[in-house]
């Protein structure tokens, strides 16, 4: 146990850092300095302003009640629109083989 652990710390003064030295199993650790612990402060305390304002509903839940129905039902109606206007006008099979009877009499 102790032994290894000492023969571990030998090799790598020895050897230094094999490698990239800030990434690996044996990296060289990052000096924290006191902007980095700043600025995570700050991001925790936005996370959990941002979570407090997130858990605090916006409407009732009588007003959130079917509160979109109307403006869901209008969409609707105008992809109803649009889509019948593109739609093409009806043909009949007459009109799509009448250059076939060019003459209806019976040729003798």
């Amino acid at each position: 146990g102790e032994f290894a652990a000492m023969f571990l710390t030998l090799a790598l003064l020895r050897k230094g850092i094999p490698g990239k030295q800030w990434i690996g199993k044996y990296r060289r650790p990052r000096k924290i300095t006191w902007q980095m612990k700043s600025n995570m402060l700050k991001h925790l305390e936005r996370e959990a302003e941002n979570e407090y304002w997130i858990s605090r509903p916006y409407m009732t839940k009588q007003q959130e009640h079917s509160h979109a129905a109307e403006r869901r039902a209008q969409n609707w109606l105008k992809i109803k629109e649009t889509s019948f206007a593109k739609f093409p006008e009806h043909k009949h099979i007459t009109d799509h083989l009448s250059h076939l009877r060019v003459t209806k009499s019976w040729s003798s």
